[in-house]
């Protein structure tokens, strides 16, 4: 009984994770900005658990998990708003300079 070991590897036609990732990051700068920001903020919320005085640990976390939540959605909110100006906005006007 041989296993074919080589099953795994993806074929030379489909990106591997980084160049996809690289792909995805030119497309939309802002959704890694966003998830890092929400790494960032959860981090330190958490590095301040200590700090938190007589604030209960649920409303401590849920205060935490909403910042992490707001940084994230609101990069993609731009970056949404970016897109659909270059698109169309932008591409409105070079097409109105064209005529």
């Amino acid at each position: 009984m041989s296993a074919n070991k080589g099953w795994w590897v993806p074929t030379e036609d489909e990106d591997s994770v980084s160049k996809r990732f690289l792909r995805k990051t030119r497309e939309s700068p802002l959704v890694p900005i966003g998830l890092g920001g929400c790494l960032v903020v959860a981090a330190y919320r958490i590095y301040r658990l200590k700090a938190r005085g007589s604030t209960k640990m649920s409303i401590h976390l849920i205060h935490t998990r909403l910042a992490a939540q707001t940084c994230a959605v609101g990069a993609i909110m731009l970056g949404a708003v970016y897109t659909m100006y270059r698109d169309y906005i932008k591409r409105t006007a070079q097409d109105a300079g064209e005529k």
